[in-house]
């Protein structure tokens, strides 16, 4: 299901989703009194239960949000390794698998969503999970993209993952796409956060301050780590306990961050640090900015080679360079700066490259993992289906949600909820839900900047946008889509800013992506110099992309990115919101 193009002076404001459930949810917390901090956190919550195949209440989170009149700010709710993640801890591997325990990280999304609902928030943590408790216990509409996830993984949930088989496999089987499925273990474990919380008295702030600890040190971790020890097969073929302790649990707490932002034609861009992905839209925006991308037409040839190539060269950066500024010393400010846009455009040619070309920042000498770039036949072939495919061993490259709200008085969230899939691990019974297994993004070459070690963040594809018109927030995107984030993040926004279009008509518009790069996911191949591109971008832009030596992938007519947006003029204080038609899942609402 999805809008059009809904537009309105907002009595309330605007939520759009990948699901119609989490819109909903949205939109009756704005309606009951709240703003858009309480209804993303009611969309994320119901989003954790009727896409259980994209997140769930174990996984990760990046968030950018604005206050009414305030400042862009980041909360990061990418949990680290565990203490006990040194390369030696993965030792007989060469990548870490993209399934089971032992590529679990620190939970986090949902310490991140009781952080942001505790201190901008306005309602309980009882009002905004009532949603996700109440399809969670009465049952939801079964997806049909659940369903196929499920006939993928079925035979190996049924050897090796019995936990995961009982609540997925009623009666030894998928359900039907469109059945009524409940998840029990999961309504009560909403429930129990839920009283929990209120046992602890006092105001709303220090009842959301109990609850954040009971996920992190009470029945929740608990169950967390006794489920990490338990050693099953996973997708390097081997069996494998996790390395979680409670103390790693209890160490994490989501946090606030300044954003980093590109300017571009009046416009600002403010993305995650290079703890994410974030920084390559900046990155190949100021490339871009250095080609004169604003006089080339976004619907046209030459547009697709100049954004693939400059997409090429942020993202070889991305893995020479990014990794968790806390740990690493990420030359963020050189990779950003005007000047190195310059020596980078300067690559930039009619030729298409097939190469992986990091370049040297501050003069630094470029290492890259020894892994990247090598081909693998099990990654399943290219990216032409756009959303990430899942194996029969549960490997996945970045099934992810998305959700964006803005609100009558101008508040604006975007965020990015993934891992913790049904697909990643074993459910958890006493919770309803698996753990993530986002630590498959680590390199484990000692050269990389993303070489996993203890207490670090993992380099994670999530990237949630937020845009402001001179000092204005007016603007929240984003997509699933693992790798191609911020590749469909930045031709949307050019066609917005350089081609004129609305919310919808840049949301509609033909898309395409480069796979030219090692994937952060399992088993991390790339293909080398490939553009997978919707067949009705039409034959001039296919054939000019094949005659700059490209090799184009012809994927279905509407078949890439999951894009949403939601926006406010601030002179009218019109709302809008657009939303996928892609998929037939996302939906836009307001009233």
């Amino acid at each position: 299901m999805f809008t059009t193009r809904p537009e309105l002076a907002g009595t309330f404001g605007m939520v759009t989703s990948t699901h119609w459930l989490a819109s909903a949810a949205g939109m009756a917390a704005l309606e009951r009194g709240g703003n858009a901090f309480d209804a993303a956190v009611a969309a994320g919550f119901t989003l954790q239960v009727v896409e259980p195949h994209l997140n769930g209440p174990l996984g990760d989170m990046p968030l950018l949000f604005a206050t009414a009149g305030g400042r862009p700010t980041v909360l990061c709710g990418q949990g680290p390794a565990p203490a006990a993640a040194t390369p030696d801890a993965f030792a007989g591997l060469t990548r870490i698998p993209g399934t089971g325990p032992l590529a679990a990280c620190v939970p986090g999304s949902t310490d991140a969503w009781l952080l942001l609902l505790r201190d901008h928030g306005t309602q309980s943590l009882a009002d905004v999970l009532q949603y996700a408790t109440g399809y969670a216990a009465g049952g939801f509409p079964l997806l049909p993209q659940v369903v196929a996830t499920l006939e993928r993984v079925a035979e190996m949930f049924t050897r090796n993952w019995p936990t995961s088989a009982e609540l997925w496999l009623p009666g030894g089987r998928p359900p039907r796409a469109g059945a009524l499925f409940r998840n029990p273990a999961l309504a009560a474990t909403y429930r129990q956060l839920v009283t929990e919380s209120e046992r602890a008295g006092g105001s709303r702030e220090q009842q959301l301050d109990a609850a954040r600890r009971c996920w992190r040190e009470g029945f929740v971790a608990q169950a967390v780590v006794a489920s990490s020890r338990r050693a099953v097969r996973d997708s390097s073929g081997d069996v494998h306990a996790g390395l979680l302790t409670a103390d790693d649990l209890a160490a994490f707490g989501a946090t606030y961050e300044e954003p980093l932002s590109v300017d571009f034609d009046g416009w600002t861009v403010c993305k995650t640090g290079p703890w994410g992905q974030g920084p390559v839209f900046g990155q190949a925006l100021r490339v871009l900015d250095e080609l004169g991308v604003g006089d080339l037409d976004v619907l046209g040839p030459e547009f697709a080679h100049v954004v693939v190539e400059s997409l090429k060269l942020a993202m070889a950066d991305r893995e020479a360079w990014y990794g968790d500024p806390g740990h690493v010393d990420v030359p963020v400010e050189a990779l950003l700066s005007r000047s190195y846009a310059r020596e980078r455009a300067r690559l930039v040619g009619s030729d298409a490259s097939h190469e992986l070309r990091p370049g040297s920042p501050d003069g630094r000498t470029p290492v890259l993992p020894a892994l990247a770039g090598a081909a693998d036949d099990r990654d399943g072939g290219s990216g032409a289906l756009g959303e990430p495919t899942v194996g029969s061993a549960g490997e996945t490259r970045g099934d992810t949600c998305h959700v964006d709200v803005i609100d009558r008085w101008g508040n604006l969230v975007s965020a990015t909820p993934s891992g913790g899939w049904l697909q990643s691990s074993p459910t958890v019974p006493e919770l309803g839900c698996p753990l993530g297994t986002r630590a498959q993004m680590f390199w484990l070459d000692p050269v990389s900047p993303s070489v996993v070690a203890p207490g670090r963040r993992p380099r994670t594809t999530l990237s949630p946008t937020l845009v402001l018109r001179g000092d204005e927030p007016v603007t929240a995107l984003g997509t699933p889509g693992g790798d191609q984030q911020d590749q469909w993040s930045l031709l949307y926004f050019l066609r917005l800013v350089v081609g004129g279009m609305n919310l919808q008509q840049g949301i509609d518009a033909p898309a395409f992506h480069t796979t030219s790069f090692p994937s952060s996911f399992y088993p991390r191949s790339m293909t080398p110099g490939e553009v997978v591109v919707e067949s009705r971008a039409g034959d001039a832009v296919l054939d000019g992309l094949r005659h700059n030596g490209h090799r184009v992938t012809v994927a279905e007519p509407w078949s890439l990115g999951r894009l949403s947006a939601v926006s406010r003029d601030p002179a009218t204080g019109i709302l809008r919101a657009g939303a996928n038609p892609r998929g037939m899942q996302g939906y836009a609402a307001g009233r």
